[in-house]
């Protein structure tokens, strides 16, 4: 099953909801940060969900004016589907081909100073969105337990990898006289 996947399961195992109030929660927890769900693939996924039996979709009627929504909700087979989904989340470690590999893996073709200023721009890209994560975490306090661990955890990797990029960083002008690679 697919990150987004398990995101929307995960969404409606917490309440019944429409497209629309799902967008809501995706955009307010920052969710498009840590999985691969856009807002056009929202309906096909939950389509797609609903074809598999997972989860099951009804009309209602909203409480003043206007058109009746699809509302969907989770299905005992959807609950299990989701319990097996996060259990395997949880416990492999998941493997992921970063861009960065691929430029490690070619930066002899670059010059000392050309590597430097390109991982300085990945340097500020990723304080940049550091920030965004704080001011969101911060934004939405108090968080149950899990969305904080999340959000610790997202900063966690962050900082860890600004604290790898500013050594390799120092390591690269260190070079650029040397000509280490």
């Amino acid at each position: 099953m697919k990150n987004a996947e398990i995101a929307l399961l995960g969404l409606l195992a917490e309440q019944p909801s429409h497209g629309y109030q799902i967008e809501q929660l995706i955009e307010e927890r920052g969710m498009r940060d840590w999985t691969d769900i856009g807002f056009s693939s929202i309906y096909y996924l939950l389509n797609k969900l609903e074809k598999a039996g997972l989860i099951q979709s009804s009309l209602k009627q909203p409480q003043g004016q206007g058109p009746a929504r699809k509302q969907y909700s989770l299905l005992p087979s959807g609950y299990s589907a989701l319990r097996e989904a996060v259990l395997e989340s949880l416990s492999q470690p998941y493997r992921c081909y970063p861009p960065l590999q691929l430029g490690l893996a070619n930066l002899p073709m670059l010059e000392p100073g050309e590597a430097a200023a390109a991982l300085h721009a990945h340097q500020q890209a990723l304080e940049a969105q550091l920030t965004e994560l704080q001011r969101t975490r911060l934004n939405q306090q108090p968080l149950p337990y899990h969305v904080e661990k999340m959000f610790e955890h997202s900063q966690t990797l962050i900082e860890a990898e600004l604290d790898w990029l500013r050594k390799v960083h120092s390591e690269l002008e260190e070079s650029d006289e040397k000509n280490r690679f």
